[in-house]
């Protein structure tokens, strides 16, 4: 049996720097000032490893536009497209392209890099103040034809040109959204009082030093004569990058491979990976609630989760670590290199004919789509499922897991037998086959937890303590875990999130920072504070923030002191993103929590600037103008959110009270009932709707809110004493009596309760 591997953290690994002096005229070796030297320096001694990486995914990432890597047609082709029509044609041996540009107005834009190579390739358009723009109108590599790629990513969407999203705006900005991972010693150089990026490269694409790091060092060690070099650790390179264990070379490939936030340029030497990026939980709605994928997800999230990653395996078990291709990329040889051939290449595990074996294909969508005979017999098809992402590129799920179809029937997920093969069939149908061939009791999956959660199940706070204690959980399940139980707080999971703050796993313990809920603030400074000193800036963030909501005056000098230097760390890292409306609206809760509401405002505003759709900019603005009593200002922004976002159940409780606040009960009745039929499950929405309707006079409709909020709350004494007055207010008596009496019965001891039921 293989002994399970369970993460203490992912990191990149750095060879020690090491000054090496030499005799007479022997080259210093200094791996301290090493520098970037590019792909021609490592050619001449690694012949082998530079053919298999040229042609790679990694070589082709991204090139300057010439005949030579434009591979869309050019040749003075027309695509229409809602009506208008696209021109892609050639001038002066320069690539151009007709379309709409900004403000939707028609204009001829230069194509200055090809991105990307296989199985689509887009193309970047130089703007002024140093951005670099993606035309959404991309070439179809293998049916060869041009495609409009928001008609793949942004079904049934209205894109107008002021939209973030808009091709001339920053969700397509190279600068900030693609170049860190598609070319060497990317320096993203963002100014955010000028708004113009000095984007800098070495390399165009993903060459030798972007996974060992600068070689100038290395080079210099390799040209001393053999029988003169010294010996020296790792030969002169920064980043070891053999025998290492899967945690560590995951490191390496994980920046790149991976749905996260970025906290700073990508350049080596590297340091711990959670100390330079955050990466995405699998969670919803990134992900399905069982964890596979559903929007991109680069990999890591996915094969976290696997069991492959628990028993170690490394990305290079399965591909070549420069053409990145499949080791075997024919039948189920790959997955042979570990699982045994007679036991789980048979008709006995997988119940389906191989190819080339007498039968039936599955024959779909009126014959454009055919699943041939011995599909069914591939380990990958039914173990990593997978979808088109960019519209055609076919990306696998990377989690290796059973496939589950009485999940499909129970959750909604999607399963391997439906999704790929038998679309003709339901979840049921599927479910009742693998239920008799296997007859396995799996047990309660954590999809199914996570779920009860979710919908608020009394039974998830307990389940989740035991999906954190479990050993047979991989680390990134056991922080979403983590996530959820801050959702569904009781006292035992509490304390379980508090146990996970000194978890050796920094995604762990930054969700339980996020997620515990301390018994007052001085516990809150006690259990936070240390965090502040955290190995991994990912955890220093989260408990910067943990913290500076409390009042200064409350922390020892020591720590108000390493506060303040963590405060600097978390604007120096959003400040990297700049350019990205979240890291502006987090700079904005961060200066209101610090009492600074001028640079506040500017935050928020500039997250508005950035992105006009982005509503928790709104919301939290809406919330600053409140506290400085500017409440037209702040009703202004909620009825927005209110208008242009009305799945947004929590703007319509905001305004409800501001509107009561502002003296307008009628409008506030509106709002909070509005936000009771978004929120059924939200107590404190009934219990303040109530009390506007009792205001208002509108008794039965008071009356039914009351109730509302005790039943989903019946212990919460505000509401047992707000529905007593109601009654007595009323003149009703007798259902005071009985409101009293539920009162006395969670407060045995309250002695004036028991003197006032005697006087009814």
């Amino acid at each position: 049996m293989v002994k399970h591997f369970l993460s203490k953290s992912l990191f990149f690994v750095i060879t020690t720097v090491m000054v090496i002096t030499g005799c007479d005229n022997t080259p210093v070796i200094d791996t301290s000032k090493a520098k970037f030297v590019g792909r021609q320096s490592c050619v001449e001694c690694h012949e082998k490893e530079y053919k298999s990486w040229k042609g790679s995914d990694h070589d082709m990432a991204m090139d300057t536009a010439v005949d030579s890597t434009v591979l869309g047609n050019f040749n003075n082709v027309v695509f229409e497209h809602n009506g208008f029509k696209n021109k892609f044609y050639k001038k002066d041996g320069k690539f151009y392209v007709h379309t709409l540009g900004k403000n939707g107005k028609p204009g001829d834009f230069q194509v200055a890099y090809t991105f990307g190579v296989r199985p689509l390739q887009q193309y970047l358009v130089p703007f002024e103040k140093g951005r670099l723009q993606v035309l959404p109108l991309t070439w179809d590599t293998q049916r060869k034809v041009w495609y409009h790629m928001f008609d793949s990513i942004h079904k049934n969407e209205d894109i107008p040109p002021h939209d973030w999203l808009y091709w001339t705006n920053n969700g397509q900005n190279w600068n900030g959204m693609c170049a860190e991972c598609h070319s060497t010693n990317l320096h993203k150089n963002y100014n955010p009082e000028t708004h113009v990026f000095h984007t800098t490269w070495s390399e165009i694409d993903v060459s030798c030093e972007a996974c060992h790091g600068p070689a100038s060092e290395h080079v210099k060690w390799a040209k001393i004569p053999e029988k003169e070099r010294l010996e020296i650790k790792n030969y002169g390179l920064i980043v070891k990058s053999s025998g290492i264990n899967n945690d560590q070379l995951i490191g390496e490939c994980a920046y790149c491979h991976s749905r996260r936030s970025s906290y700073e340029d990508f350049i080596h030497p590297r340091k711990d990976m959670f100390d330079i990026m955050e990466p995405q939980l699998p969670v919803a709605p990134i992900y399905h609630v069982d964890g596979q994928i559903l929007e991109e997800d680069y990999v890591y999230g996915s094969f976290t989760q696997s069991k492959m990653y628990m028993h170690n395996v490394k990305c290079t078990d399965c591909h070549d670590v420069h053409s990145l291709k499949v080791k075997y990329n024919a039948g189920n040889k790959l997955c042979e290199q570990c699982h045994l051939k007679n036991v789980y290449d048979t008709p006995a595990h997988h119940h389906h004919k191989y190819p080339g074996e007498r039968g039936n294909p599955i024959v779909l969508n009126r014959g454009k789509e055919v699943i041939k005979v011995g599909e069914g017999s591939s380990c990958v098809k039914c173990h990593m499922p997978g979808g088109y992402y960019m519209g055609v590129d076919f990306r696998r799920d990377h989690s290796m897991r059973i496939p589950r179809p009485d999940l499909s029937v129970k959750l909604g997920t999607p399963n391997a037998c439906n999704s790929q093969c038998h679309k003709d069939k339901s979840a049921e149908w599927a479910a009742s086959y693998t239920k008799k061939w296997y007859n396995k009791d799996y047990g309660i999956h954590f999809a199914e937890v996570f779920t009860n959660a979710m919908n608020g199940d009394t039974a998830a706070p307990g389940q989740l303590v035991k999906l954190i204690d479990s050993t047979e959980v991989p680390p990134i399940i056991k922080a979403s875990a983590v996530m959820y139980a801050g959702q569904v707080p009781t006292y035992e999971s509490n304390k379980k999130v508090k146990d996970m703050l000194s978890d050796s796993n920094p995604l762990i313990r930054k969700e339980a920072v996020k997620s515990y809920f301390p018994e007052n603030e001085a516990e809150l400074i006690r259990t936070i504070s240390p965090l502040l000193k955290d190995t991994s800036r990912m955890v220093r963030l989260a408990a910067t923030t943990k913290l500076t909501p409390v009042d200064s005056t409350k922390f020892p000098d020591s720590t108000k002191k390493l506060l303040n230097k963590c405060v600097d760390e978390y604007i120096k890292t959003m400040m990297y993103s700049a350019d990205f409306a979240p890291s502006r609206h987090n700079l904005g809760i961060l200066y209101s929590d610090l009492g600074n509401y001028k640079k506040a405002e500017e935050n928020y505003l500039e997250a508005l600037r950035i992105d006009d759709k982005f509503y928790p900019a709104k919301m939290n603005l809406a919330l600053l103008y409140n506290k400085q009593g500017k409440n037209k200002k702040a009703e202004i922004l909620l009825k927005d959110v209110v208008k242009n976002h009305p799945e947004v159940s929590q703007a319509f409780y905001s305004l409800g009270l501001l509107e009561a606040e502002i003296g307008n009960y009628e409008e506030s009745a509106k709002y909070l009932k509005q936000a009771s039929e978004k929120m059924p499950g939200n107590s404190r929405v009934f219990f303040n709707l109530a009390k506007i309707l009792d205001f208002l006079n509108k008794t039965p409709e008071a009356e039914a809110a009351y109730l509302k909020a005790y039943s989903i709350e019946p212990r919460n004494g505000d509401y047992l004493a707000a529905i007593f007055d109601f009654y007595m207010k009323q003149g009703n008596t007798g259902k005071a009596k009985e409101y009293l009496k539920k009162w006395i019965e969670i407060y045995p001891n309250d002695e004036q309760a028991k003197t006032l039921l005697q006087g009814l």
